[in-house]
């Protein structure tokens, strides 16, 4: 079979010859229909996420829609492997799979379900998240940052803050749900000041950048807070600004601050899987808004669009 296949680390993929899936106990092997190219993914591709298996060669994916052998359309989700999910088929653990109804827009699901995945499971289950709290989000200009706004706003939040880079990126974060825009690339001064406003009351923070913004953020929120008893939440989901970010020890104890981290790991498998099966749906039914995001791109077509990250849509990798 054909496949996309990483020889070398940080390279992009080659449309080559792979091996065929061998389907081990529980799984099935599954015609890939659409898989997205992520932030993880490329990660995994350069052999830097932390799940690496340091296994070469590698097929990379790590989701996407699939048809079984009955025609059934799923929507998967694979282990750390180095047989990912681009390519012409793909070997699927049934306890990792939801079903998707007849029709379903195999491109929609697999371009939307990873970044809004992230959020919808960190409020839904790593923290107790009630209606008419507020939010910020800080990385709201990327797929997983545009999609967490939509994600707070279907959550019942009453205030989302959608903290980011790219000012035209930024145009149309209201429309997705953002109550207040916050601009990180202006006067160092002014950005502070505008965070500080923010997040004096604010309930949660969504994390999806970490490194230096997060440094900055915290500066910028803990000494500002309205009442030190309120408590802030700050969920850590993503690293594309760095994997390390220094924690000011004070702001551990001068105010309610708790940090925890959410993915596949951080929630029970069975309840995980309910929660892409809930998405999933809501996905289908129009919950979310990303028109125009996601670029199908042929499975033999995969280098020249890997290579280009000038794009800010989303690649979705297709078998015709």
């Amino acid at each position: 079979m054909k496949a996309a296949v990483v020889t070398t680390w940080g390279e992009a993929p080659r449309h080559t010859d792979a091996a065929e899936p061998v389907a081990g106990r529980g799984e099935e092997v599954v015609e890939v229909l659409a898989s997205a190219v992520s932030p993880r993914v490329r990660s995994q591709a350069a052999g830097s996420h932390y799940t690496s298996t340091d296994e070469l060669p590698l097929i990379p994916g790590i989701d996407g829609v699939g048809k079984l052998a009955n025609g059934k359309l799923i929507y998967f989700l694979l282990p750390d492997t180095n047989k990912g999910a681009m390519a012409e088929r793909t070997a699927v653990d049934m306890r990792r799979t939801v079903p998707l109804p007849r029709g379903a827009d195999a491109v929609k699901i697999a371009a939307l379900m990873n970044p809004a995945m992230a959020s919808w499971v960190a409020l839904r289950q790593r923290i107790t998240f009630r209606r008419g709290q507020s939010v910020l989000i800080l990385g709201a200009t990327g797929n997983a940052g545009r999609a967490a706004i939509q994600v707070a706003k279907r959550l019942g939040a009453s205030q989302i803050v959608a903290v980011g880079r790219g000012a035209d990126s930024m145009n149309d974060l209201t429309r997705l749900g953002a109550t207040r825009v916050i601009e990180l690339a202006g006067d160092p001064g002014e950005v502070k000041r505008n965070l500080a406003g923010a997040g004096e009351s604010v309930d949660v923070v969504v994390d999806l950048v970490w490194g230096e913004p997060t440094r900055d953020a915290l500066h910028a929120i803990i000494p500002n807070r309205a009442s030190d008893e309120q408590e802030l939440t700050w969920i850590q989901i993503g690293s594309v600004a760095g994997l390390e970010s220094p924690i000011p020890s004070a702001a551990l104890r001068a105010v309610n601050l708790q940090i925890i981290g959410s993915g596949q790991g951080s929630v029970p498998h069975h309840r995980y899987r309910r929660e892409i099966g809930v998405l999933a749906k809501e996905i289908l039914k129009g919950t979310f808004d990303d028109s125009g995001k996601a670029e199908e791109v042929a499975l033999k077509d995969v280098e020249t669009a890997w290579a280009d990250t000038s794009s800010t849509k989303r690649l979705v990798i297709v078998n015709p």
